[in-house]
């Protein structure tokens, strides 16, 4: 081969590859531009004058953008125990607009994160929700910062936003990006509301009895791992003190409502077992931080009661059916009105209506009922 053929077979191949690069480069810089117009989780400076829904998925990405929206004055934090509370239910009952945060396994850690987003645009909320579970009460061993399943995005909730530019290019915002643009286009439709509610349990029709005992003979009461000693002053659980923080972070004219959720009778502990009095000291600690703070009322569902003893009021040990969510959420507004009932005590108000009855300040210590054998398995 002559010195001449070889130079030609080289700019050939330069040349390949230069259009290999440039195309390339052009497609990536196509689909980056792409993601950063459509903006799939609203936390852009600049995108697309789009009206932008929630895009379905992990959530710790979706709802910064709905924590931080003007048409709310009220939120809901929680984990799926809290998803089928209806804004449009509470809404009218507490004269506000409320908007569902409530996300899949979400740690402590994580709720107050966007509690804190949420306060970021909201310094004076009407109403404050907390849903409470296993997770606000286990010890440090099981009180992790943030969720096994799903990764949590730290850059949506703190730092510049122009900064948010550098983390839109990888695989996850591409695909939400495409999912949002193809809700945007009635090519798929849309799976959370504007106010953050979506029905995530099957439809109504497809409940099974069997599968719903199978699960429910799976789920049993969490213990406290090794000798914690007989003190429960000196039982460690961040929870609490982390949830006194949320507390002071809220108005004294703010409702701060906190709400043990119904889970099922599975999870109770027998009566005077170590994890029975766990649990019953979590909730005075808890009720107890709520005293300090004007505007509260912490509401218990999580004992043995005609809702959690009735195994047909669920999907598994965890979730309720909507029908139930919604008896809750009367409840709620019955309790705050003075009202009894036996599927809730009250454990702590100041700045609520008064029930008149002192049963609903009750000794805690009741079989308070709980929860996996492991936090880290909670949906």
């Amino acid at each position: 081969m002559t010195r001449s053929s070889t130079s030609s077979s080289d700019a050939l191949w330069r040349r390949f590859f230069g259009v290999l690069l440039g195309v390339g480069g052009g497609v990536a810089l196509f689909v980056y531009l792409f993601v950063v117009l459509v903006d799939p989780f609203g936390s852009l400076p600049v995108s697309l004058p789009f009206h932008r829904w929630p895009v379905d998925g992990n959530a710790r990405y979706a709802f910064p953008f709905l924590a931080r929206s003007p048409q709310f004055d009220s939120a809901i934090i929680g984990t799926s125990t809290s998803r089928l509370f209806r804004p449009a239910l509470l809404d009218p009952m507490l004269d506000a607009r409320f908007v569902n945060l409530a996300m899949n396994s979400a740690t402590p850690w994580e709720q107050t994160r966007l509690l804190a987003a949420f306060l970021g645009r909201h310094p004076a909320p009407h109403v404050v929700m907390i849903g409470l579970d296993t997770p606000w009460c286990v010890n440090p061993d099981g009180f992790r910062k943030v969720s096994d399943e799903f990764p949590f995005p730290e850059w949506l909730y703190s730092g510049s936003r122009w900064a948010r530019y550098l983390h839109m290019a990888d695989l996850y915002g591409i695909v939400r990006a495409a999912q949002a643009f193809a809700e945007w286009t009635g090519l798929k439709p849309r799976v959370y509301g504007l106010d953050g509610y979506t029905r995530f349990v099957p439809d109504e029709s497809r409940y099974d009895p069997v599968r719903v005992a199978q699960l429910m003979a799976a789920a049993h009461p969490w213990e406290p791992p090794g000798d914690i000693g007989n003190d429960p002053a000196r039982w460690p659980m961040p929870g609490p003190d982390l949830l006194r923080q949320d507390l002071a972070r809220l108005p004294p004219q703010t409702r701060k409502l906190l709400l043990f959720t119904p889970v099922s009778f599975r999870f109770d502990a027998p009566p005077g077992s170590r994890s029975d009095e766990w649990f019953a000291e979590c909730k005075r600690r808890i009720a107890a931080a709520a005293a300090s703070f004007d505007n509260t009322i912490v509401i218990d569902f999580d004992f043995v009661s005609p809702i959690t003893s009735d195994p047909s009021h669920y999907w598994d040990a965890w979730h309720v059916r909507v029908g139930i969510a919604d008896r809750v959420v009367a409840d709620i507004g019955a309790a705050m009105h003075g009202a009894m009932s036996a599927d809730y005590r009250v454990l702590e108000q100041d700045g609520f209506q008064q029930s008149g009855d002192e049963s609903g300040h009750e000794d805690t210590r009741r079989v308070e009922a709980d929860k996996p054998q492991d936090p880290r398995s909670h949906p």
